[in-house]
């Protein structure tokens, strides 16, 4: 993963700065909000961690800083091993946990640490940010720091999308029975990302201490179930919309052009970077929703509604059909935004148990369930599982208003899922 960071500076906006305000509000600098906006007080902050970090105190975030900010993203340091160090004593100095360094560093016996030895020490931090943007970049630098952390997870890459981004699924447990769940198929449904990912942490934490979340035995799901979560399925749609309208790539910015909605690109744009959109572009009922889209006006590229010139034209979602065919997934959610309403049903094809499942989803998140919306609905990623698999697939709304949602809703949409996320290893 090659990350290449902007510069960043007094006047600077976007995602990037959201990213470094929240890192110095919570490692202590007195940040004001995590706006996106770097103004005097983001300054001033940045100004006092050079200081405190050896640097010139210029208040501008380039590459010196940056490098030292990138392992408090990351979320771990790498140590050499000195003369009268032990891990407890290292993990003092860390703010964090001798699990923490323990589970980082497999075979680590800590009695007999070598001097020059090096190890991983995970801050005691979360690496999963939930009041910020996010982008692609954001994203990997997220899965390379918790592969570290915990690298008892497995990562693997889904495919790819039309700017060449991998398409990172996330394995957790190692069970026969199989399940999958993803994210942001909608550009401007991001929000889900980092509801997916708090989880990955969540559950990764609780398992490397061989304890519990949300009251389940997260071990023994581990033996029983291998659940892969594929994050972010449209990232270029999703940087097009979070990077808005500052881009850099042209490729953006051409893409932008499409939308001649007269309303902000964040609010309507659903589709991938050639304006389809992805959760209409899979082989269920996609003549149907061809159809629909033409007595709607909708003939070619655009923010959203449009299937594509066939099914699977795009290679995301081609290669979410790969990903799920090459597996046996017993179940499959689709995160999406907003509603608080969970969709159950395809056509009549999906298995009596999907509705009790619905149920149990529904009275442990407050959501409403629902076989289908009232308008009608083809060519999803769901319902070309439910078609093809017959075998439960939901797709869930989560979020109230409008997209995209605002992520100061993150906290109450991940304590409304976080039991689903696990009861959908086990039913």
């Amino acid at each position: 993963m090659v990350i290449i960071m902007e510069i960043l500076r007094l006047g600077s906006t976007g995602p990037n700065v959201k990213l470094i305000q929240s890192l110095l509000r919570r490692i202590g600098y007195g940040i004001d909000a995590v706006d996106g906006v770097f103004g005097n007080n983001t300054r001033q902050a940045v100004i006092a961690f050079q200081r405190n970090n050896g640097l010139t105190p210029d208040g501008i975030v380039g590459p010196a800083t940056w490098a030292i900010m990138e392992n408090l993203l990351l979320g771990y340091d790498t140590y050499v091993i000195r003369q009268g160090d032990s891990l407890y004593n290292i993990a003092r100095r860390y703010n964090t946990t001798l699990n923490a360094i323990l589970t980082a560093n497999p075979g680590i016996n800590p009695n007999a640490l070598r001097i020059g030895q090096q190890i991983i020490v995970p801050y005691g931090i979360d690496v999963v940010f939930t009041d910020i943007d996010y982008t692609y970049e954001i994203l990997e630098r997220q899965i390379r720091g918790l592969r570290v952390r915990y690298p008892f997870i497995e990562i693997g890459v889904a495919g790819r999308s039309v700017m060449g981004k991998n398409l990172y699924y996330i394995r957790l447990g190692r069970g026969t029975k199989q399940v999958s769940y993803n994210a942001s198929h909608h550009a401007n449904e991001w929000i889900t990302t980092p509801v997916l990912m708090k989880f990955v942490e969540n559950f990764s934490r609780a398992f490397s201490v061989g304890g519990f979340l949300g009251g389940y035995n997260v071990p023994n799901i581990w033996r029983q179930t291998s659940i892969y979560i594929v994050p972010m399925v449209n990232p270029d749609g999703v940087d097009l919309v979070n990077y808005w309208p500052n881009y850099t790539n042209p490729a953006y910015a051409e893409a932008a052009r499409i939308n001649r909605t007269g309303r902000p690109l964040p609010s309507v744009w659903k589709a991938n970077i050639r304006g389809v959109d992805i959760n209409l572009n899979y082989p269920a009922e996609w003549e149907k929703e061809h159809e629909l889209e033409i007595e709607a006006g909708i003939t070619g590229p655009a923010p959203r509604d449009y299937g594509g010139p066939a099914p699977l034209s795009e290679p995301e979602s081609t290669a979410m059909v790969n990903f799920t065919r090459n597996r046996n997934f017993r179940l499959i959610i689709a995160y999406h935004t907003q509603g608080q309403v969970i969709y159950y049903g395809f056509q009549n094809l999906e298995p009596p148990e999907t509705q009790t499942i619905a149920e149990l989803f529904g009275r442990v998140s407050g959501y409403a369930i629902s076989n289908n919306p009232a308008e009608a609905s083809y060519a999803g990623y769901k319902d070309w599982f439910v078609q093809d698999f017959r075998r439960p697939g939901f797709t869930i709304e989560v979020g109230l208003g409008v997209n995209p949602v605002p992520i100061t809703q993150f906290p109450t949409i991940y304590r409304q899922n976080e039991e689903i996320l696990i009861l959908g290893a086990l039913v």
